[in-house]
């Protein structure tokens, strides 16, 4: 359900944390005394059936009043009495579950559906029938020797290595690149991907690229286009630092992996990364989705599946976009062409070429293609070239996880537009109604939207401090600075519409990127997302998010609450909230904002979840509240 109003003017609503306590026997017996009230009250005014731990706006008027009457500040605000009601906090999970991922479970996967050739790795949520189950209700501990991220700059290229699942073999055994790259001390690894002195690093390689790309180095990448990219296997995530620092957003994507994950390293790093591995199903992003598709020894057997992988590769790039590939098996004076080697490269140079990609140039292990930019190459290719191009019944603009296509995608929509002609990113607000048109999307509703959102931010993030878990809740003042530009490196907006938050971010000057998650539950609004120049995915909220627990720094949801929980019962609250206590890191921050009742009903989770939070009254908006929390640091 899209957010109606979102009115700017924020005001803390009365009563103390929920962690607060009476500090005064007074206090403790007119505490009892109220609570034995109340107890009455909820006999005579029950809660509805449908929402365990809802109380009806009488109860919180009455309560009102008498906590007024009393003249004392008890520890219980809006709908706080779950823990009055018998819900006892959540216990830790065990150490086993430090690092678990509900949907990918190897072991699973092998027991009960028999996957082998690499499936196993694969997504399998249908081993589980929603993203936690009851008997299985705990909070996943971080691991002994955790420590808080370091704050960007500096956390980009120093981590903990406490926080990451990674042995030192893992890492002595690792390419010679990354041992360039990086630097293990005792507690730290550190990343030098930017060291002037690492001869053929990052750098350079991206320059290289560049100018087989045609252009003088990488800063001139926006100038042909370039605003996204799509990092397939991605290392340690250095690649994707060093663009971000050209201002270009890097998607990672690696397979699962229980050790040295590239995934969990890169998103420690606070960059952008998912778990996505296209072995038998495609990606959860639209067709035409990415400016680059790059694959640095990234493990794929792209002649592999009659060229499936490649289809799948050409589907989420974008006409005009480039796919870059660097393997021993491309240099043809390697020592690796074997005749075996010579077969696979010849395949995949024929098979480019029947997918309308034209060879730009190769230089050492590095190749670059060029997807076509004119529709009209597929019909111009001789009879009965193979792949052909997809029907519109098998070409889903945004597929879920589908199975593997035989054909190409992306032609039969209306996006077809050259990554050369998507200069003005990121944000794109100068849009006009046919452009916006294409997408569903009113100019009224879009303007309306980015206005509010803009102003919303500046309340958002003056409320993220503890100072508004205090007995006297108050937002920073003169005494007390808002919070710092860098305190957060990324954020995750879980019902993302078009992007709002993610561009209001942006143009405040705030160094944090976002992960726009668009549910399968609303209307798909992914493609725009993306045609902004910005990150974002599809997802079913009734599952685990592909990520690795305590990734990132906020959770951000508006509506989210209601959409999901008004008409459908497949999953609960609980179950979605202990899935974002799991994605969270800790000392991270969650904003929800939506109606009374759902916000009143996820306040009394909080508590089990042990999370500080608050209710904050939107002065003006009597249907809607938000629910402002950070979770807490616990080791035992």
């Amino acid at each position: 359900m899209a957010v109606k109003d979102r009115n700017t003017h924020l005001k803390f609503s009365s009563g103390n944390s929920n962690m607060a306590s009476c500090r005064t026997l007074e206090g403790a017996v007119l505490f009892s005394i109220t609570v034995i009230f109340l107890f009455v009250l909820k006999a005579t005014h029950p809660p509805p059936a449908s929402f365990s731990y809802t109380y009806s706006s009488t109860t919180r008027r009455i309560y009102r009043a008498i906590s007024a009457d009393l003249g004392i500040g008890i520890g219980i605000e809006v709908g706080e009495l779950n823990s009055l009601s018998g819900a006892k906090p959540f216990g830790m999970c065990g150490k086993e579950r430090e690092d678990f991922i509900p949907c990918y479970n190897v072991s699973a996967a092998l027991a009960l559906g028999g996957h082998y050739n690499g499936q196993e790795y694969d997504r399998h949520c249908e081993f589980t029938t929603n993203i936690n189950t009851k008997a299985n209700h705990c909070l996943v501990r971080p691991p002994k020797d955790y420590k808080i991220p370091l704050r960007w700059p500096i956390g980009r290229d120093v981590i903990w290595s406490g926080n990451v699942k990674i042995t030192k073999n893992q890492l002595l055994s690792s390419g010679t690149i990354t041992k360039r790259l990086m630097l293990v001390e005792e507690n730290q690894i550190s990343f030098r991907s930017e060291d002037p002195l690492v001869v053929d690093g990052v750098k350079d390689y991206s320059h290289q690229i560049a100018q087989m790309i045609g252009l003088q180095d990488d800063s001139h990448l926006i100038e042909a286009g370039v605003h996204t990219v799509l990092d397939i296997g991605c290392g340690f995530g250095s690649f994707g630092a060093h663009l971000f620092s050209k201002k270009l957003l890097t998607m990672c994507i690696a397979a699962y992996e229980i050790y040295g994950s590239p995934v969990q390293l890169a998103l420690e790093r606070g960059l952008p990364a998912m778990i996505g591995t296209f072995i038998s199903r495609q990606l959860p992003y639209p067709s035409l989705s990415y400016d680059i598709v790059h694959c640095a020894r990234c493990g794929i057997d792209w002649h592999e599946k009659d060229g499936a992988f490649l289809i799948e590769a050409d589907r989420v790039l974008k006409p005009g976009g480039y796919f870059v590939w660097t393997s021993p098996l491309t240099n043809l004076q390697g020592a690796m062409l074997s005749a075996g080697n010579q077969k696979k490269w010849k395949f995949v140079e024929d098979f480019t070429q029947r997918i309308c990609w034209d060879l730009l140039s190769q230089q050492d292990e590095t190749v670059v293609w060029q997807k076509t930019k004119d529709k009209n190459c597929y019909s111009s290719r001789k009879l009965g070239d193979l792949p052909s191009v997809c029907t519109k019944g098998q070409d889903l603009e945004s597929p879920y996880y589908q199975a593997l296509l035989p054909c190409i995608g992306g032609t039969q929509g209306n996006r077809w537009i050259p990554a050369q002609n998507h200069i003005n990113l990121p944000g794109r607000n100068m849009l006009s109604s046919a452009e916006l048109a294409n997408y569903g999307i009113q100019l009224e509703d879009f303007t309306e939207d980015s206005q509010e959102w803009r102003s919303t931010l500046r309340n958002y993030w003056s409320l993220l401090t503890p100072l508004i878990f205090s007995d006297h809740p108050k937002r920073p003042g003169e005494e007390d600075p808002l919070p710092p530009f860098n305190m957060l490196r990324n954020v995750m907006d879980m019902n993302a519409r078009y992007g709002g938050f993610n561009d209001a971010l942006l143009e405040a000057g705030k160094t944090v990127w976002v992960m726009n998650v668009v549910p399968t539950s609303t209307s798909n609004t992914l493609p725009f997302i993306l045609d902004r120049g910005f990150l974002g995915v599809l997802h079913d909220w009734c599952e685990a998010f592909p990520t690795y627990p305590r990734t990132y720094d906020m959770l951000h949801a508006a509506g989210l609450l209601s959409q999901e929980f008004d008409h459908q019962d497949r999953c609960g609250m609980t179950d979605l909230l202990l899935e974002m206590d799991r994605t969270l890191r800790p000392e991270g921050w969650v904003v929800l904002r939506d109606r009374v009742q759902f916000i009143e009903q996820a306040r009394a989770i909080t508590a089990q979840l042990r999370w500080d939070a608050r209710v904050v009254d939107i002065e003006g908006d009597h249907e809607q509240r938000l629910l402002v929390c950070q979770k807490p640091f616990l080791k035992k």
